[in-house]
């Protein structure tokens, strides 16, 4: 007699930064809610029919990418020339498989790209125009030009950032000068995890600049035990292995998700003077998702089929 399929569990995330509700007009609200409702419907309809965890990650992060309200795909930010420098990972929790990719400036969709780079190839990670002509050999990814990426919101941004750093000589901080990343975590009906993110960077990032998102271990990470997805000021989560952590947390220290989750987005990384936030599903179908910032867009499905998107604290 077969085993009736387990419930399945998704949380993903538009990203951690400074999101002040006063900032957010009621239609802007609502727009970012209903993309992030879109994201969640694209991995629901993949795992309510016996889907995998992995095509669920890859398909909501796909839907957040098409998003203009948010900082991975079309709604990516500018670097110092007013270009647009990508990144994205994906990784499988029952195999450890993971592909990554960064610094590509004519995927459409780089999550995509980063799932062949998985499947496809022997490596792990490819960037630049390395990771761009092995694209060409995938009939599966789109290309654009780099303009298609283009918002008046990010150029705006950028003009604000570059003037502030004209006005503001010497102020190297980074604080504020991030908006986010995407990403998605899933558990399957067969029990399976997976996690998957995708990112711009930050506005008028230099010399090449690479975050978290594209590392396996620090914004991406998915074993039997956990898939991890974070989103903040990537320089700290790279510092402290953020989305390894909170894994390696309940593996060696017998944690639950929520305090492992907690004791790094909530203490370690604030503690070295960093913030942001996670999103975390477990092999149970628990769900965690602790912020440091103003807000983070995030949005989950439960075991029980309950599901939200939120922006600020309180659940709201």
């Amino acid at each position: 007699m077969n085993n009736p399929p387990r419930p399945f569990a998704l949380a993903i995330h538009g990203g951690a930064g400074v999101i002040e509700r006063d900032q957010l007009s009621a239609v802007e609200e609502a727009s970012i809610r209903a993309d992030l409702d879109a994201a969640l419907e694209a991995g629901r309809s993949i795992l309510a029919n016996g889907g995998s965890a992995l095509d669920a990650v890859e398909a909501a992060v796909v839907a957040l990418e098409e998003s203009p309200r948010f900082n991975a795909g079309k709604g990516s930010v500018y670097n110092a020339d007013g270009k647009h420098e990508l990144d994205a990972s994906i990784m499988e929790g029952q195999t450890r498989r993971a592909g990554a990719v960064a610094g590509v400036e004519t995927i459409r969709n780089p999550v995509r790209l980063a799932r062949a780079v998985m499947e496809q190839s022997p490596h792990v990670m490819m960037i630049g125009a390395g990771a761009e002509r092995f694209a060409d050999a995938q009939p599966q990814i789109e290309r654009v030009a780099n303009h298609w990426f283009d918002t008046d919101t990010r150029r705006a941004q950028l003009d604000q950032e570059q003037t502030r750093e004209r006005t503001e000589a010497g102020d190297e901080s980074l604080r504020g000068k991030y908006f986010g990343t995407v990403g998605a975590v899933a558990l399957d009906s067969q029990g399976n995890l997976a996690a998957a993110t995708s990112t711009g960077g930050m506005t008028n990032k230099r010399y090449g600049r690479v975050g978290d998102s594209p590392l396996i271990g620090a914004g991406t990470w998915a074993d039997e035990r956990c898939a991890v997805s974070g989103t903040g000021w990537g320089e700290f989560f790279i510092r402290n292995a953020v989305a390894h952590d909170i894994a390696a947390r309940m593996a060696y220290g017998g944690a639950t998700l929520a305090a492992a989750a907690e004791a790094v987005i909530l203490q370690r990384v604030p503690e070295l003077g960093g913030d942001g936030g996670a999103i975390a599903v477990d092999r149970d179908g628990n769900i965690a998702m602790p912020f440091s910032t103003a807000g983070m867009y995030r949005g989950w499905i439960a075991t029980d089929g309950s599901r939200g998107t939120a922006i600020f604290l309180q659940g709201d």
